[in-house]
């Protein structure tokens, strides 16, 4: 038994590393959609794998790496479409148009290494005009330090984004802080630290409906 098998027989709920799935679902309920750049696996730290199985979220993904075409290939129930490309390579604005994705998309996941190329795909985005509920960027601090997190914040700011959560840790690792999560500003939602969301939300790593 391969590691993806024994992931789907234990029917272990780690599915996103930090809860990324249940903060956009608490945000935009049932039937939202997402895009997410940095795919991956379709299950295995997958932020976008319980929105679209049980959420009944539509979305894209974009990933550069055809190894986990294989993975995808074995989960029928992931039926939104993926691009195997380089996410640079992607017209931003036409593509939205094309899969008819709302005005303000609920959620952007952005995770492609190193931080640098996750800093500069989230500006192409942001400046093809796609506007978000909710974005989650993967700033890498507990390796890059500040930088690309100081970075993102200033940029997003000046983008009609605020700071939702900050130092964003991978499940109970406390010491690996890697993301900061952003709504638009539009949105009603006061800061409060990843450890009280989790404490609230997300106490066990699972999702809730």
């Amino acid at each position: 038994m391969n590691f993806f098998d024994l992931f789907k027989n234990k029917n272990n709920n780690f599915f996103s590393q930090s809860g990324q799935d249940q903060f956009a679902y608490n945000l935009s309920g049932l039937g939202g959609f997402y895009l997410e750049i940095g795919a991956h696996h379709p299950i295995i730290n997958s932020n976008t794998f319980k929105l679209e199985k049980e959420c009944n979220w539509k979305g894209i993904s974009i990933e550069f790496d055809k190894s986990f075409i294989p993975d995808w290939e074995k989960l029928p129930e992931r039926k939104n479409k993926v691009i195997w490309d380089d996410a640079f390579s992607v017209d931003y604005y036409s593509l939205k148009k094309q899969i008819g994705a709302p005005k303000r998309i609920n959620y952007l996941s952005c995770d492609i290494e190193p931080p640098e190329n996750t800093f500069n795909i989230l500006k192409k985005i942001i400046d093809a005009g796609l506007v978000f509920d909710f974005i989650s960027f993967e700033h890498d601090k507990y390796n890059e330090g500040n930088k690309y997190d100081d970075l993102s914040y200033d940029f997003l700011s000046t983008n009609d984004y605020k700071v939702a959560i900050k130092d964003v840790y991978s499940r109970n690792k406390k010491n690996k802080v890697y993301e900061t999560w952003y709504v638009h500003k539009e949105i009603s939602f006061e800061e409060i630290s990843y450890k009280t969301w989790k404490e609230k939300f997300y106490r066990s790593n699972n999702f809730v409906l």
